[in-house]
C-alpha cells in the first residue's frame, strides 16, 4: 500500500467518507475537512494521483482506483473498530471516540486487528451506526433518509451519523446529551427554516438543519 504518513491515509479515508455520504469528493471538499490549504491539498492529490492511488475525472471529481479504494477501506476499517474498542471497552464518551480513533486508526496493525476482532465480536457497526467494513455481521440493508427531511408528525428511528458531523464535538454532545442516538426512536413535532423539533422519550428537542442534514434515520 505504500509507506504514508497518517495525514496521507486521512486523505483516502475521506474520499472514502465523501462517496458513502454522495458528496462528489472535490478537491475544495477536502479542504473543508482536513482543514488544511488548498495548495496542500493539490499538491497531496497530486501525489496519490502519481502513485496509482486515485484520479480526476472530467468534472474534477477524485476517483478512487483499485488500490485506493483498497487502502482506504482499510483505514475506515480500523478507524471504526478503534471506536468501538474506545466506547465498548474503555469507556470513552460516544461523542469524544472520533478524534480519539483519528489517531489510534494509524497504529493499528493487521495483527492487533485480528484480535480487536475477536474481542469485540466483529461488530457491523461503529457506535454512530456507521458500517464497518469487512464484518462478517454487516447492518441490514435499509432505505435511510436525513432527519432533516422527514416530515412533521412522522415516526423515525436514528441509524447513523455522517462522519462530518463527527468531526464536530460540540454537536455530537449535544446529540448524545439528548439521547439521539442509534437505535433511539423519535417523532418530528415541528419542522422550520432552520431546523426541526423532535420528540425523545417524551421531551422536546431542537436540531438545527444542518445537524438533522447529517443525521439518518428510517422512517
Amino acid at each position: 500500500m505504500g509507506d504514508f504518513h497518517p495525514p496521507v491515509e486521512e486523505y483516502l479515508e475521506t474520499i472514502l467518507e465523501l462517496e458513502e455520504s454522495g458528496v462528489p469528493a472535490m478537491r475544495a471538499r477536502l479542504v473543508e475537512r482536513l482543514g488544511v490549504s488548498a495548495p496542500a491539498v493539490s499538491e497531496t492529490v497530486a501525489r496519490l494521483e502519481r502513485e496509482g492511488y486515485l484520479h480526476l475525472d472530467e468534472a474534477r471529481v477524485i476517483r478512487l482506483s483499485d488500490s485506493g479504494r483498497d487502502y482506504a477501506t482499510a483505514v475506515m476499517r480500523r478507524h471504526r473498530l478503534a471506536e468501538r474498542l474506545l466506547t465498548d471497552v474503555l469507556g470513552v464518551p460516544w461523542a469524544e471516540v472520533h478524534e480519539e480513533a483519528c489517531r489510534l486508526e494509524h497504529a493499528i496493525s493487521p495483527r492487533l486487528e485480528a484480535y480487536l476482532v475477536e474481542r469485540l465480536g466483529d461488530p457491523g457497526t461503529c457506535p454512530h451506526g456507521n458500517p464497518i467494513p469487512g464484518s462478517a455481521h454487516p447492518a441490514k440493508d435499509e432505505q435511510l433518509t436525513a432527519l432533516a427531511d422527514v416530515r412533521a408528525g412522522g415516526a423515525a428511528v436514528i441509524r447513523r451519523i455522517d462522519e462530518e458531523l463527527e468531526a464536530h464535538p460540540d454537536h455530537m454532545h449535544m446529540l448524545e446529551s439528548n439521547h439521539l442516538l442509534p437505535g433511539q426512536e423519535l417523532q418530528v413535532s415541528g419542522v422550520s427554516a432552520s431546523g426541526v423539533t423532535v420528540t425523545v422519550n417524551g421531551a422536546e428537542v431542537s436540531v438545527t438543519d444542518a445537524v438533522a442534514a447529517k443525521v439518518y434515520v428510517a422512517a
